[in-house]
């Protein structure tokens, strides 16, 4: 239940923030086939496996709010870990794609 409410602070501190030119991004970093079973219909999509490889051409601002999910949260917590090393600051995972799609208030398009 803490885990919770932080991550719902965070993500509504994170909506907050966003001003115009500092919009929320949202990473699904589950597979190809999974993005296709189903997606938030703004994501962007990138892999756990090319986080570390493409993710500063993707958001090269490393203060943008970014909100990551996967199938559980399991790697999108990997690939913050990955982003936090690299310097990004301001990121959440969303946890599963129904959980974030909750989270964010966001359609999951097939």
């Amino acid at each position: 239940m803490k885990h919770l409410l932080l991550t719902v602070f965070l993500a509504l501190s994170c909506l907050a923030g966003a001003s115009d030119g500092d919009q929320a991004m949202i990473i699904d970093v589950r597979t190809l086939e999974e993005w296709n079973s189903g997606h938030l219909v703004s994501a962007q999509h990138l892999v756990l496996q090319d986080v570390a490889a493409g993710i500063e051409q993707l958001a090269p601002d490393k203060q943008q709010p970014i909100y990551l999910y996967c199938r559980s949260g399991n790697r999108a917590g990997k690939a913050k870990a990955i982003m936090q090393e690299m310097g990004y600051s301001n990121i959440v995972n969303a946890g599963g794609v129904e959980d974030a799609s909750k989270l964010l208030d966001q359609k999951i398009v097939r």
